[in-house]
C-alpha cells in the first residue's frame, strides 16, 4: 500500500512504507509522522500509481473524486 498526499506545490507526495516500517507500525501510524502537519491523505493500492513516471511533476490528486482522507499528517 503506498500513502499519497498533496505536496506543498499542489503536486503529489507519494510513499511507500518499507517492510521494516510496516513491522512495528500500521499504515496510519507511518503516515501521522510523513506526512506534514494537517495535511489529507489517502492510503492506496499501488496499483492507483501511475506506471509511467515520465510526468510524474504534473500528476494532480482530485480530493473530490478520492473521498475522505484516511487521515491527516501530524503526530498527536
Amino acid at each position: 500500500m503506498n500513502i499519497i498526499y498533496k505536496n506543498q506545490d499542489g503536486g503529489v507526495a507519494v510513499f511507500t512504507p518499507t517492510q521494516e516500517a510496516l513491522s512495528t507500525l500500521t499504515l496510519d501510524e507511518i503516515a501521522q509522522r510523513v506526512v506534514p502537519n494537517s495535511v489529507a491523505y489517502w492510503i492506496v493500492d499501488p496499483s492507483a500509481i501511475p506506471s509511467d513516471r515520465t510526468f510524474r511533476d504534473a500528476w494532480e490528486l482530485d480530493e473530490n473524486e478520492m473521498g475522505e482522507p484516511n487521515g491527516y499528517g501530524g503526530v498527536e
